[in-house]
């Protein structure tokens, strides 16, 4: 039983290690572009929208379905950003463990 104790012990601590990086993700930010550089879209680590940034050229009516797919790709560009350092951290707290599929984390 001494095993299953400490097994209950480390789960407590990977769960509380787990809970500490999703808090710190609300802190980091990420910067998604498109049109090199013209659409810039900042997400926290969340994938909450912190701001936006839209070069001045795009502004003309001709070009709102432009900008509109620039925003987009940044939007995605940010969020992938966001998921690439979210996996990374997540790989550092379980030492490389890849777990299934639809696992979500923590608990």
């Amino acid at each position: 039983m001494k095993n299953i104790g400490e097994m209950m012990r480390q789960a407590q601590q990977m769960q509380q290690r787990m809970q500490e990086m999703q808090d710190g993700l609300a802190n980091i930010e990420a910067t998604g572009s498109s049109g090199a550089g013209m659409v810039e879209v900042t997400l926290n680590g969340k994938g909450a929208a912190r701001r936006i940034r839209i070069d001045p050229q795009l502004l003309e009516p001709k070009e709102t379905e432009v900008l509109e797919d620039l925003i987009v790709a940044a939007i995605n560009d940010a969020k992938a950003k966001v998921d690439a350092h979210a996996a990374e951290e997540m790989a550092k707290l379980t030492g490389g463990l890849k777990l299934p599929p639809g696992i979500k984390l923590p608990f």
